[in-house]
Parts: C-alpha cells; structure tokens; sequence
C-alpha cells in the first residue's frame, strides 16, 4: 500500500455547526475541501491505528462519492476496519447503534439531516464519538482548528469499491464491511417493543400511513413496520431513498410534510400518522385530524414509559432542550424525576446519558430519543407511539386531551422565518437584548415579565459551559419568549421563535395554539422589531 500525502491550504468556515459541518454540494465538491476536513477529524481525535470507524449516510447526492474519499482516507490514516451501510445508506440512530454494538472507535456520518439534497442543494459530515453520540464542543472546536492550519491529507490510489454487495472486502490493507443498514436497528427495536401488541394493532381495526419522504427512513420502515409487525404493503409511503428526496424537503413538519397531513386531515382518514426526516432523526406525530407537538410527545412518552418493555423498570430522568415547551417537566415533577434544560444540539444529552441521569430526550424540532443510542431517533419514538396506542386502545387525540386534563396544557408554537439576511437576523435578536434592562417588571401580552437573559448552560457531568444558547423573556406565571438563530442551515440565517403560555384549566384547553398565543405572537414581533428588520409578514413555517 502506498500512502500519498497531498499538499493543500485551509479553507474558510469549516467549523463544525450543532450537527457538524454543512454547506452546498458545489462547496464540498471543490478539490481538496472534504479532504481537508476529513484528516482534520483524524488529526483530532487521538489514537485510532488499528481501530473501527462507522461510515454511512442519508443517501442524498454526493453521499456515495464522499464515502469512497473517506474509506481511502482512513486506509491511509491507519484504521484497520470500517464498517459501512450498505449502498452508503446508515440512518443516524441506526450508525449510533452500530457503533455502539460493535465497540467502533467512531463515524462519520454524511447528512445535511432535514435539509433538501441535490446538486445544488446541501451537504454535510459529521464525528461521532465512542459512545455514539456527536462529538462535544471540545472536539468540534479541536477539529475547526486543525482546519485553519491544514497543510497536507493523506490518501490511498485505489479503485473504488462496490458498496451494493454486503461482505467483506480489502481496501489497501483495511478491512470493510458492508453491512445490511437495517438488520441492527430493527434487532434493537425488537428488544425494546412489544412487537406482538404492535402487530395485534396493525392486524385490528386500525390504521395508520408512514412517510419516509424518499429519504433514509424507507428501507428501515418497510422492514419493520411492513415485513415485521405486518401492516399493509403500502403503508409506507415514499419508502425509497432518492439523491434529491424527490424533489422535497424532508422535514417532517405541518408545512413540509404536507402530503402526509392532508391524509391525516382528509376525509377516511388513517387513526394514526407519522413522518421522519432526511437522516432519520427527526418524527411528526399525528392523529386522525390531530397533531402532536413535539413537546406534547415527550411529556406523553414520558409518562407512559412504564408501559413499554424496554422501560417498564422506569426511567431515570428527562431532559429537554432550553426551548422545548416545559411539559415534560411537569411530568418529571409528578413521577420524582430529575429534569434538565440543555441548550439546543443532541450532544448535551449525551454526557447525562452515559451518567445514568436520564433516559428519554427531546427537542421541540420534531427530536425524541433515549439512552438506546446517543442520537434522536425518529423510528423508535413512532414505535414508542405505537406501543402505547397498542396498550392503551385510545385514539391519538385521547390520550394527549387526558394528559392536558392531568398535567396542564402547554400552548405552544415556534415560527421559522428562513433564509432572512444574517446582519438583518443578527439585529432581530439584538433588538430583544438591548431590553434586557427594562422589560423586567413591564406588562407584556397581557402578562408580568420576570426576566431577560441569554441562556447559557453548566454541564451536571463535566461542568462545560455553554453561552449565548438563546435570548429568553421570561413572565411570572410561566409563559416565555424564546428567539434563537439556526445552526443547521446554510445559506442565509432562519430566524426562530418559540412562545408558550400554560393553561391548567381543561376548559381553556381546547384552542387551537395559534389563537391561544395571539397576544405572544404580537408582542415577540413588538420588542424584535423583526418585520421591520426583515420584511417578513409572516414565518415560512408554523410549528
């Protein structure tokens, strides 16, 4: 085996975002830009001659390319195994699982998550550490440094393999495996869920449609859901993994998602609807004519953990990020639990994970997950879902309405204004700050401010800080204005804001969340000056 050491100079803006590193495929596809960032990951995560590495991706354009780089790059760079899905294909739940069980040393992991593919869409790569989980700050940031001094990569010449076939071939020396994509997860799902209640469901007087948006979840919902549990041929829809997703944007939401809803709200409509997103990741829950919010759906997974066989013993905590709705906290209140508030970004859950301090996540991004691996996982929370509705022979709308009826409702909406200019987004935000002195003791929406602040977070486990994680109004009876800017685009910025006020009255409960935060709305407009500063009347999308 010959290695070849390629010169090369740094690029600009590879630091590593929330979810890695994202940019438009034309970006990527500049000679020596994966490389650099690649040996730069290599260079900065210690001591892996001899070692596995987990390689596998959405499946959208470019990702089968990238692969063939990095299998030459890690031959080159000492890695004695990599196990890679087969057709390039990993959900990210699903490679967190496979490192995980076969003790890798890490992976990558190629996905620009719920973001459109193409040509000239986006693009994007990740690390993820031993235990399965991203990478923490300490290491992103170590990587974005070796990215701004990079003066060479190293490489193997070789032809490139055919990752169609499953087994086990040589490349310069290393070992790879090309594995079945699904056969892992789906082993895993079967040790957490009563299949046969599932499967006594979807055999009864029920129905439901999944869709997979033609991205990475097709393959593993028509195994599992399909051929396993036995729902009808055709309830998956949209299963195949395409390079463009189909023309769409695989974010399982009310606006993207709009195929999926219109079934769910249609006449003879299914009892019970899902979507995940580009990687896998993400989940919209819905009821016949009913959605759930994420926020909702975390509360209720968390309250009714104890009828699912993976977490009949309990559960060891909750942690939500700093701007999914409270709900969830109210239900660790009742059952004795520690609550935790992390910024935004699956990472910070992961060191509370590996303590034992919780076991189910989530954030309001349509992201729930446990300790089963170290990322969300959209697959496994519509089983969780279905596991319950298999227990508790309830509608969807039931069972959230006897939640409200017990815990309070949460109202609760965030507002994505995308694609706004960043110097524009950037006032937005500063806008709110510079309040941060006098709404304090004001009357806004009809409610007592309590505070202001940039909420910034110390790590229980490691004690890490992390600042500036989002511009928070905080009132007296607990309603909050939260205004935050996305890490997970790439062009422009996406401005978000997320309001919520709590309702314990049953007989206020029923609104729709739109009309329930009217005045929030107005007022998170008022103190941003956001119409102003952007000219936008209204988000792109409504959550």
């Amino acid at each position: 085996m010959k290695i070849h050491t390629i010169a090369t100079e740094p690029f600009e803006g590879q630091r590593p975002g929330t979810s890695g590193l994202r940019k438009k495929v034309k970006v990527f596809q500049q000679p020596h830009y994966l490389e650099n960032f690649v040996q730069a990951v290599f260079d900065s995560i210690g001591d892996f001659q001899g070692q596995t590495l987990v390689v596998g991706g959405d499946g959208r354009f470019y990702n089968l390319q990238a692969i063939q780089t990095i299998l030459r790059m890690a031959a080159a760079n000492g890695f004695s195994r990599v196990l890679v899905g087969q057709n390039g294909i990993l959900s990210t739940p699903a490679a967190s699982n496979v490192i995980r069980k076969y003790r890798a040393y890490g992976g990558l992991i190629l996905s620009a998550s719920h973001n459109p593919a193409g040509p000239d869409e986006d693009f994007g790569i990740k690390y993820n550490i031993g235990n399965g989980g991203p990478a923490p700050e300490g290491v992103t940031e170590a990587i974005f440094e070796q990215t701004r001094k990079i003066e060479w990569y190293q490489t193997v010449e070789c032809d490139d393999l055919d990752l169609s076939l499953a087994g086990n071939f040589e490349l310069a020396g290393m070992q790879v495996e090309v594995i079945d994509p699904v056969a892992d997860y789906a082993e895993l799902m079967q040790k957490l869920f009563d299949f046969n209640a599932i499967r006594s469901l979807l055999a009864d007087d029920f129905s439901m449609a999944f869709d997979a948006m033609h991205a990475v979840t097709g393959p593993y919902a028509k195994v599992i859901i399909e051929d396993i549990l036995g729902a009808p041929a055709g309830t998956v829809m949209n299963g195949e993994p395409k390079e463009d997703f189909g023309g769409g944007h695989p974010d399982p939401n009310l606006t993207y998602a709009h195929e999926l809803v219109e079934i769910l709200y249609g006449d003879d409509a299914p009892d019970f609807g899902a979507a995940s997103d580009g990687d896998g990741d993400r989940n919209m829950i819905l009821g016949n004519h009913f959605f759930v919010t994420p926020s909702d759906s975390l509360a209720i997974m968390a309250a009714n953990a104890h009828l699912i066989p993976g977490y009949k013993n309990g559960i060891n905590g909750v942690a939500r990020s700093m701007p999914t709705s409270a709900a969830a906290d109210r239900v660790a209140e009742a059952l004795g639990l520690e609550c935790f508030e992390t910024p935004t970004g699956w990472k910070f859950f992961g060191n509370l994970m590996d303590a034992g301090r919780v076991t189910l996540c989530g954030e309001e991004s349509f992201g729930t997950g446990s300790d089963h691996v170290r990322e969300k996982d959209g697959l496994w929370a519509v089983l969780f879902w279905l596991n319950i509705l298999a227990v508790r022979q309830e509608s969807v709308e039931a069972i959230v309405v006897e939640h409200w009826q017990k815990f309070g409702r949460n109202y609760y909406s965030r507002h994505d204004y995308e694609g706004v200019d960043s110097a524009a987004a950037e006032q937005v935000l500063q806008n709110v700050r510079d309040q941060f002195a006098t709404l304090p003791g004001q009357m806004l929406a009809g409610r007592k401010v309590g505070k202001c602040d940039d909420f910034a977070y110390t790590d229980p486990v490691d004690g890490s800080v992390s600042t500036n994680q989002g511009v928070r109004v905080l009132f007296d009876d607990g309603s909050r204005l939260i205004f935050r800017l996305s890490g997970t685009g790439t062009s422009g910025a996406t401005i978000r804001i997320y309001l919520e006020s709590y309702e314990a009255d049953a007989d206020k409960q029923g609104l729709d969340a739109q009309d329930a935060l009217a005045d929030m709305i107005a007022a998170a407009n008022e103190i941003s000056g956001l119409k102003q500063l952007t000219g936008r009347d209204k988000p792109t999308v409504i959550t």
